[in-house]
C-alpha cells in the first residue's frame, strides 16, 4: 500500500507527515510551516474522490461536490496569511451527510423526491463550521430520510472501502465511507437509533453521538426529534473533539440546546490525555456480546489493554425486560414523530416539492425505473412511509406512555447501572456482529437486543466510538463508550487514551495512496 505523505520542503531530519494519520493539529502545523495550504489539501481530497468514488472501487459516497471548494480554499489561505487562522478548522475540508441544510448546495435527504432542493439557509452547525473557516467539500450519501437500509434513491448504495461486498451501514454511511477513504478530514452524520455509530464501526473510524441538546438540530431534515442529533465523524478522536467544540452552543431555534447552557465546551481537546484510563472505572455490557466470535475477541483484547493501562473493568447486565422493550419503545416514538416533523421541514422548501408525507408517497409511486446515473426506486424505504403515516398520532397513549414513562425508565436503569458501581462509562461492541453483506436484509430500525446503540437515543446520552481492531477477514470492529448526559469530555478522554494505547485504525485496502501524494520527497 502506498503511504500518503505530506512533507513538502520539510527541514532536514523533520518527520514526514502521513495525511491518513494526520490530525487537525498536524495539518495546522504544516499550514504554519508553509509546507501545506488549504488549496493543496482540497486538491488532494478531490483527487481521491476522482480516483475512488465513481472509478476504481466506485464507493459512491458523494452526492454533490461543492464547485467553489477550491476558490474558498484559496480565499482562506490568503486570509490566514493576512490575519491568521479563525479556528483550528480554518482551511480544513468537511463533508456533510445530505440531510444538513446548505444554502448553496442541494439538500436531498438521500431522496430523488427532493432532488435539486436548495434550502433557504445553512443548518446552525454548518454555519458554525463555515464561520470557523472550514471548507464544505461535498454532500454525501445516506440512508434515505435517515432510515432503512444503507442506500438512497438519489445515487443508490455506497460501498464499504474495507470490503466492497460489505455494507458501510446506515444511515450516515456516506460520511463513514468518505472519512475512511480520506476524502475529507471531518464529516458530519446524524443519529436517531445508531446512525452515526454503525457507520463509524463498519468503516473503522471514530465518531460521537453527543448528548441530546449539545448540538443544534436546526436545519437538519428530521426523523424523530426526541432522538435526533448530529455529530462529528473523523479518523481520530482528536479531530472529533476539535469539531465538537466548534459546533457546540445554544441555539434559540432548537429549544433542546437550552439545557447545554454552561455545560458545553469550546475546546474538548483539553480532555485528551494519554493516561486518562488510569484509575477509570468501566462497565462492560456483556448482554451485547456472544453474536460474533471475532467481535468478542477484539472486545476482550480491548478490555485487557485498558486494564493494563490502569482501568478497572467490571461486568454490567441490563434486565431482560429492558432488552426486550427497547426496540418497541424506540418505534413507538420514532414512527409517529416522522410524519409531523417532516411536514414542518417540507414547508420550508420551495414550490414543486412535497409538503407532507402523503405527497412524498404519491411522488414515490411515480418513480418505477432506475436512471443511468444511479437514481431509482428505493422500495424498502418507501414502503416504510406508509407504516409511518399509519402509526398513530403523538396524542395517542402508545406514544405518550412511552414518552412520559418508558424513556424515563430507561434513563433510570442506565443511571442506576452507572451509579451502582461508580462507573465513568459503559463500554460495549458498537456492532455485535461484523458488517453485513450488501445483499443482506436491511437493518432493523432502532436495533434489536443484539445492538446497544439505541440505548443512547432512548436516554439522550452521549456515545463515543473508537476503532478497536479487525476481524480475521479484515472487517473493522468498533468499541463504544456510553456515559451520562454531557459527559463528552470524560468520554473523549477515555476514548483518546484507548486510541493511543491500541492504534487500531487502518487505511482501507481499496483506497490506497495515489501517485503524487508524497510531497517533498
Amino acid at each position: 500500500m502506498v503511504t500518503l505523505l505530506l512533507a513538502s520542503y520539510a527541514p532536514a531530519g523533520a518527520q514526514a507527515l502521513d495525511l491518513d494519520r494526520a490530525t487537525v493539529a498536524d495539518l495546522n502545523s504544516a499550514f504554519d510551516r508553509g509546507t501545506l495550504t488549504a488549496e493543496k489539501l482540497v486538491q488532494l481530497s478531490l483527487a481521491r474522490i476522482d480516483a475512488y468514488d465513481r472509478q476504481g472501487p466506485a464507493l459512491r459516497a458523494i452526492i454533490t461536490l461543492n464547485p467553489k471548494a477550491l476558490e474558498t480554499a484559496r480565499a482562506l489561505d490568503a486570509e490566514r496569511k493576512a490575519k491568521g487562522r479563525r479556528s483550528p478548522l480554518h482551511g480544513i475540508p468537511v463533508v456533510l451527510k445530505d440531510n444538513f441544510d446548505t444554502f448553496d448546495l442541494p439538500t436531498t435527504g438521500g431522496s430523488v423526491l427532493l432532488e435539486g432542493s436548495i434550502p433557504p439557509d445553512d443548518a446552525f452547525v454548518v454555519k458554525k463550521l463555515r464561520d470557523a473557516g472550514a471548507i464544505i467539500l461535498a454532500k454525501v450519501n445516506m440512508s434515505e430520510f435517515a432510515s432503512g437500509g444503507a442506500r438512497s434513491s438519489i445515487i443508490g448504495p455506497s460501498r464499504n472501502p474495507h470490503a466492497l461486498d460489505r455494507s458501510p451501514s446506515g444511515s450516515s454511511g456516506g460520511t463513514g465511507v468518505a472519512i475512511a477513504a480520506g476524502y475529507a478530514t471531518i464529516g458530519l452524520g446524524t443519529d436517531t437509533g445508531g446512525s452515526i455509530r454503525g457507520p463509524a464501526s463498519s468503516n473503522g473510524i471514530a465518531a460521537l453521538k453527543p448528548t441530546l441538546g449539545l448540538l443544534s438540530r436546526d436545519g437538519i431534515i428530521p426523523l424523530a426529534l426526541s432522538f435526533d442529533t448530529g455529530g462529528p465523524m473523523a479518523r481520530s478522536v482528536y479531530d472529533v473533539a476539535v469539531a465538537l467544540g466548534v459546533m457546540a452552543g445554544v441555539d434559540p431555534a432548537d429549544a433542546a440546546t437550552a439545557q447545554s447552557e454552561r455545560r458545553f465546551e469550546n475546546d474538548y481537546t483539553r480532555f485528551l490525555k494519554p493516561d486518562a484510563l488510569k484509575g477509570a472505572r468501566l462497565g462492560i455490557a456483556r448482554d451485547f456480546m456472544g453474536a460474533d466470535g471475532d467481535v468478542d475477541w477484539q472486545v476482550e483484547a480491548a478490555i485487557a489493554a485498558m486494564r493494563k493501562a490502569g482501568a478497572t473493568v467490571v461486568d454490567v447486565r441490563f434486565p431482560k425486560w429492558m432488552l426486550d422493550a427497547k426496540g418497541e419503545f424506540y418505534t413507538a416514538i420514532r414512527y409517529p414523530e416522522f410524519p409531523v416533523q417532516i411536514e414542518a421541514y417540507l414547508k420550508t422548501l420551495g414550490a414543486g416539492y412535497p409538503k407532507n408525507l402523503q405527497q412524498i408517497i404519491d411522488r414515490a409511486q411515480s418513480v418505477t425505473s432506475p436512471r443511468p446515473d444511479g437514481a431509482g426506486p428505493n422500495p424498502t424505504r418507501w414502503s416504510m412511509f406508509a407504516r409511518e403515516l399509519a402509526s398513530g398520532s403523538m396524542d395517542e397513549v402508545r406514544y405518550t406512555a412511552v414518552r412520559d414513562h418508558g424513556l424515563p425508565l430507561i434513563r433510570q436503569m442506565v443511571d442506576g447501572a452507572l451509579a451502582a458501581q461508580s462507573l465513568d462509562a459503559i463500554i460495549y461492541p458498537t456492532a455485535s456482529r461484523r458488517p453485513d453483506l450488501v445483499a443482506a436484509p436491511p437493518e432493523t430500525p432502532g436495533g434489536a437486543a443484539a445492538s446497544a446503540t439505541n440505548i443512547a437515543n432512548l436516554t439522550g446520552y452521549p456515545d463515543l466510538i473508537v476503532p478497536a481492531g479487525f476481524s480475521a477477514d479484515g472487517l473493522p470492529i468498533g468499541l463504544s463508550f456510553l456515559g451520562p448526559a454531557f459527559s463528552e469530555g470524560k468520554l473523549l478522554g477515555l476514548g483518546y487514551s484507548f486510541e493511543q494505547l491500541t492504534h487500531a485504525r487502518r487505511r482501507p485496502v481499496h483506497t490506497p495512496g495515489l501517485p503524487g501524494e508524497v510531497l517533498g520527497k
